[in-house]
């Protein structure tokens, strides 16, 4: 891939951060040595960003005790910062099947997986590629 054709990739796939987790002083698993995009992490490979979005859940529902999925969502994309977090919460709905106040299990991978995909589609405005969100997955449960 060429440089031009990479700067026409979305921000979240041109940093393997398909989520676009934000820059914080959390020491991720698979962080690029350097980090050039001031706001959002980078990511070795997509497997690792992915493995992070999984782990931001998991966190959500066992500390913050979000449990579902409309919890994940306004959490997620707050209106706070600009987002339409019931316009999103509505596409993941409608990518995954899952009812607004279904409680996420951050260990089933029948949840989390199509989850994972419809926000990385939602982040990225493509759908996300199953080999790199099962990778993602398989470090996560590592």
């Amino acid at each position: 891939m060429t440089n031009t054709e990479e700067k026409k990739l979305p921000r979240g796939l041109r940093n393997c951060n398909p989520l676009n987790l934000r820059r914080s002083h959390d020491l991720w698993q698979g962080l690029r040595e350097e980090q050039t995009d001031p706001e959002f992490f980078q990511f070795k490979t997509m497997a690792w960003g992915y493995r992070a979005a999984f782990v931001v859940i998991r966190t959500y529902v066992w500390k913050w005790k979000l449990t579902t999925l409309v919890d994940i969502v306004s959490r997620w994309a707050p209106d706070a910062d600009g987002n339409d977090s019931e316009l999103y919460l509505a596409r993941v709905r409608a990518l995954t099947g899952m009812g607004k106040y279904d409680t996420i299990n951050p260990l089933s991978q029948e949840q989390m997986i199509p989850l994972v995909e419809a926000m990385s589609r939602i982040e990225n405005g493509q759908r996300a590629k199953p080999q790199e969100v099962q990778e993602g997955w398989l470090l996560y449960m590592g």
